[in-house]
């Protein structure tokens, strides 16, 4: 049914949580509601004073923005706008809409009311992955960085991915698709790369790897399941497939590869000697750690596929 592709690809920015100075921000949903799983501290929410919003306006008024190539003729919908286009209906449209600050009490400074509050939602099950709501946007990517790490608690923010606004056609798989990119409906048809839901060249090609060898293993009357969500692949999969936090809202879309889509690892906070290690490095470690922890964990996958031997797999993930 038509209820189940999207056709308007509406993007907001999405932080890693780990980027996010809660010193600054602090979590709370409006009125103290609970969201869509059930907490009353959904979302996390940075303040603005008067000053920091007007410049925060002025810098959007002024990036560089894309603009639609003819083919696209993308309509804008009430409910989605960019938010520079909101902006450039007036300086309060922001203030009264996406970033009013109603029903919120910094928990830092509850005597001092902000002037405009940004808010992220959770964007997957990890809890790794934190969307701007309502920060869809057609401004260039650089001018995206550097506009919305003037907003506090963001001054740091680590981007997984960035905001954008296009014609694009792909299926809400997080109700549609199973594990093994089967149509629930009509489990016979499977589907295959960027219709799925993900975002990139890599990515789509991994989708149709995937959904070819998945499809052979049942035809072959061997069962495969889909890889570890500890692996790049398998953690697209689980993204597409229910790792999205929807809310009954429709909000599922496009997504690269990136380290907030797999399990975290705990890195250490102390070098061998017992100095406190640098952001930076823990960064480094950390990502070290998923990694050799993602090869280990589709090495093993894969020699408990149909017809494969682990010597075969370790000389492929050698040559890769």
């Amino acid at each position: 049914g038509e209820d189940g592709l999207s056709f308007f690809d509406a993007i907001a920015p999405i932080v890693t949580l780990e980027s996010i100075d809660m010193d600054i921000a602090w979590r709370q949903s409006r009125y103290d509601k609970a969201g869509p799983g059930g907490d009353t501290q959904a979302y996390i929410n940075c303040p603005m004073d008067r000053v920091q919003y007007e410049g925060f306006i002025d810098a959007l008024l002024a990036g560089p923005k894309s603009e639609f190539r003819e083919w696209e003729n993308v309509p804008y919908f009430d409910g989605c706008l960019p938010i520079e286009v909101m902006a450039e209906r007036g300086r309060e449209t922001l203030r009264h809409g996406p970033m009013k600050p109603v029903g919120l009490t910094n928990a830092h400074r509850p005597d001092d009311k902000p002037w405009a509050v940004v808010q992220l939602r959770q964007d997957n099950a990890l809890g790794t992955l934190w969307n701007m709501v309502g920060f869809q946007t057609k401004l260039k990517h650089g001018a995206q960085t550097e506009t919305f790490r003037m907003i506090p608690g963001l001054e740091k923010a680590v981007f997984a991915r960035l905001g954008g606004l296009h014609r694009n056609t792909f299926l809400n798989s997080p109700r549609l698709l199973d594990r093994s990119l089967r149509l629930k409906a009509q489990p016979r048809l499977r589907f295959a790369g960027q219709v799925t839901g993900v975002e990139g060249y890599v990515e789509s090609a991994a989708m149709g790897l995937l959904a070819g060898r998945l499809a052979a293993a049942e035809r072959l009357g061997r069962p495969l399941e889909a890889p570890p969500s500890t692996t790049a692949l398998g953690s697209l999969i689980n993204h597409i497939t229910g790792g999205h936090i929807d809310g009954g809202k429709g909000s599922f879309q496009p997504m690269n590869i990136n380290y907030g889509l797999m399990p975290p690892v705990e890195a250490p906070k102390r070098d061998a000697e017992g100095r406190r290690l640098g952001a930076k490095v823990r960064s480094r470690g950390r990502k070290l750690a998923m990694g050799e922890r993602a090869l280990s964990d589709l090495s093993d996958w894969a020699s408990d596929a149909p017809g494969q031997h682990r010597s075969h797999q370790a000389e492929a993930v050698t040559e890769g």
